[in-house]
């Protein structure tokens, strides 16, 4: 099959994906990424993408890219498109089953009893880091470490600065360079070397503390459009690999929020997409008994207030001292629980936000820091941002407004300085 056949057909999950994605020049580049075909995009003068092309005189050698290169290419759509994007492995086995053979062998892509691709957990650590890399920028390195805080005590090292040794101090922290001065100094420059207590010299610390967080992650319908779903999924992959590589005393869970809330595990995150807007009317309420549900219900709204109590279920049962809530949204809630009851409202009423702002209040109340972060892509939306504004009002906490190219550092930043102290309690 030819580079041209290839990029004129579209893959099965562009062509079956309930989320509408078509086949662009997006995809097309992504084709010719993947194959190690050179060309070169430039815009003409009314402004149309085209391709220009060298000739074939056969002396070129093809060159495929590498497995890792053509995995990042590839986890890069996943961030945007989910699962879907696997449905390409089954058209490159078929057709360019030396690909798909790179992926296997390099260890990033396998397949389940059932015979389906995956990503395996290399593959899913690759992502993460990748994630963290291309978002977080390493000239921050000091930012780095575990969580600091005013307090000296017990933690990582953190100060230049040197004490006498006390009694309990971990000598984990010694300065040997100073402590074997001052033996030399007291012995007179003797050998052997003897070395008292009182020679002893630590390294000052800062007390430093582990932290619970959840990351609320917006999956409502809006998220689809202007990559903000894949902006966020990227920002709660960098958080991962964060507290995986960083802050490995740290819990932190995913919980996603549409109509309902859900947690995700990592493979989960990743192969998930914004719910399909499945109803257009220009105005909705609907209630909904969750003890009976009818066949169908709608999961496209937004309902914070659900991801909100999960958050807060969830942080009850984590001994940390520090807790935080970090939600990313690109909306007003749209959706409410009273009781067993599901409300979906829509245009937002303000019914729906005092009941999101009582849980924020909740959250608040049990000492757990709030950050909220309102993605604005395509028009400035007052309402979101003075809803944000409020939740921060309410719980004391952070709130921001951003794209999703600006996300990343925003979160990261809020992630890392959140809650510097011993007890979430006042």
């Amino acid at each position: 099959m030819g580079v041209r056949e290839l990029i004129s057909k579209p893959p099965r999950c562009c062509r079956r994906s309930p989320h509408g994605i078509l086949w662009s020049v997006r995809d097309s580049m992504f084709a010719f990424a993947l194959l190690g075909v050179h060309s070169r995009l430039f815009r003409s003068d009314n402004l149309m993408p085209e391709f220009e092309y060298s000739r074939w005189d056969g002396s070129q050698e093809f060159t495929p890219q590498s497995a890792d290169k053509l995995f990042d290419e590839f986890s890069k759509h996943m961030l945007d498109y989910g699962e879907h994007m696997l449905d390409y492995l089954d058209d490159w086995q078929e057709e360019h089953p030396d690909l798909v053979e790179m992926l296997l062998k390099r260890g990033l892509v396998e397949k389940d009893s059932d015979g389906k691709f995956q990503i395996t957990p290399r593959g899913m650590r690759r992502v993460e880091n990748r994630a963290l890399e291309e978002l977080f920028n390493v000239t921050r390195k000091d930012k780095l470490g575990n969580h600091d805080t005013e307090f000296r005590g017990a933690g990582q090292t953190v100060h230049e600065e040197s004490k006498p040794y006390e009694f309990g101090e971990s000598l984990s922290n010694l300065n040997m360079h100073e402590t074997l001065k001052n033996a030399l100094y007291r012995d007179g420059m003797r050998s052997p070397i003897h070395i008292e207590e009182d020679d002893l010299v630590v390294y000052d610390t800062e007390y430093q503390t582990a932290c619970a967080t959840v990351v609320l992650v917006d999956m409502s319908g809006s998220m689809a459009r202007y990559g903000k779903y894949g902006g966020a999924k990227k920002v709660a992959m960098a958080l991962q690999s964060l507290v995986s590589g960083r802050y490995r005393g740290d819990f932190m869970q995913i919980v996603g929020f549409y109509s309902y809330a859900t947690p995700m595990t990592e493979r989960e995150l990743l192969y998930s997409a914004p719910k399909q807007v499945s109803i257009f009317d220009p105005r909705v309420h609907l209630r909904i008994n969750l003890d009976n549900p009818p066949q169908f219900v709608p999961e496209h709204f937004t309902n914070i207030q659900a991801g909100l109590q999960f958050a807060r279920r969830i942080l009850s049962r984590q001994p940390a001292q520090n807790k935080q809530i970090i939600t990313i949204t690109d909306g007003e809630p749209t959706a409410h629980l009273e009781g067993r009851d599901l409300l979906l409202v829509y245009p937002p009423s303000e019914k729906t936000a005092r009941m999101t702002l009582t849980e924020v209040k909740r959250c608040a109340n049990e000492g757990i820091h709030m950050s909220s972060f309102a993605l604005i892509e395509d028009y400035f939306y007052l309402g979101l941002v003075n809803f944000v504004e409020r939740m921060a009002q309410v719980s004391g906490g952070v709130s921001a407004y951003c794209n999703a190219q600006d996300l990343g550092n925003m979160v990261i930043d809020s992630f890392i300085g959140g809650r510097r102290r011993r007890s979430t309690m006042g």
